[in-house]
């Protein structure tokens, strides 16, 4: 590479002389342009950290999106969780304690320490605080109520443990077969009478079906009524013990006699329209110390957690009954 050449015009001689710098000049040149140049690289490289952010700063990044991913993850599985166990919860209280004549667990020993604030202070400095305090307060929810579930299960272990007999005559089948749920017609409730088009109380469950279609007794007991009753015409009520009975009325055919004994599941009678009914249904009661109970409550053997969700809401959802 060749040395450079420097020169100044002079106005005088109307020519350009040869210019030779002293060292200094020359230091001072080359000081000048490392100067310049250290500023621009140090602006392009603040430029880069900016625009793009250092490999340490993008490797965070990429780390704190997973854990957002994974966070998300983990409260749809917890939400997931706790829905199958509010099912169970459901079938708890509603069913399983009702059949075994024990209270259900209060919300408050289901809830109790859940929701307290004090818990997640030291998870409020983390970035993405709101979702990391969100899904720890579900699974320590989830971890509450499955405790107590857990206990709550061994209680009624307990409870049937004592009472194996008891349970052999307690109402818990449907009264006919009904295992796609289409012949459920009308629930437990206020319902619009079919005949005078008034709001009344239902005090049992309707299950539309053919005439002659077989009716089963839906736990262990001795007839104690059979033949044409007011309203609900041919009519067997059985006596199951231990402050049950259940009735069922607008049959077409009797099968028993009074003081017959029955065994769960067997053939007692056959759907009919007698009585005051606007078509072919069984209507059927359960009853504990002769006062009407949801019926619903009574399938226990039959239904699944879903099974009973979706029967309540077409019980629910049918707006009169058929007698």
């Amino acid at each position: 590479m060749s040395k450079k050449i420097f020169y100044i015009y002079n106005p005088k001689t109307l020519t350009y002389e040869r210019v030779y710098p002293s060292l200094r000049q020359r230091i001072i040149v080359v000081l000048r342009h490392l100067f310049i140049g250290s500023i621009l690289s140090i602006g392009v490289i603040v430029a880069f950290y900016f625009w793009f952010g250092s490999p340490k700063e993008e490797l965070l990044k990429m780390e704190n999106e997973q854990m957002q991913t994974q966070y998300k993850v983990l409260s749809k599985r917890v939400d997931a969780a706790l829905e199958v166990l509010n099912d169970l919860q459901q079938r708890d209280d509603n069913m399983y304690r009702v059949i075994l004549q024990a209270e259900p667990v209060n919300d408050e020993i289901r809830n109790n320490g859940i929701y307290n604030p004090s818990r997640y202070e030291n998870l409020l400095q983390m970035s993405d605080a709101e979702l990391v305090v969100s899904t720890s307060q579900k699974v320590d929810n989830l971890a509450r109520q499955v405790y107590v579930q857990c206990n709550s299960m061994n209680e009624l272990v307990k409870l049937a443990q004592g009472q194996e007999e008891r349970i052999k005559h307690i109402p818990a089948i449907q009264p006919v077969s009904n295992k796609d749920l289409k012949r459920t017609a009308s629930g437990y409730g206020y319902r619009i009478d079919p005949i005078y088009k008034t709001t009344k109380f239902h005090q049992g469950m309707d299950f539309s079906a053919n005439v002659g279609t077989p009716v089963y007794v839906t736990g262990n007991g001795r007839v104690v009524e059979t033949g044409w009753q007011q309203g609900f015409g041919n009519t067997v009520v059985i006596d199951h013990g231990y402050d049950y009975k259940t009735r069922y009325a607008h049959l077409s055919k009797i099968l028993v006699r009074k003081g017959q004994e029955v065994i769960r599941g067997e053939e007692i009678a056959e759907v009919g329209n007698t009585g005051k009914s606007t078509g072919p249904h069984l209507h059927y009661e359960v009853l504990y110390k002769g006062k009407a109970q949801n019926p619903i409550n009574y399938y226990f053997f039959d239904l699944s957690p879903e099974d009973y969700d979706r029967m309540t809401q077409l019980a629910e959802n049918q707006g009169r009954v058929m007698d």
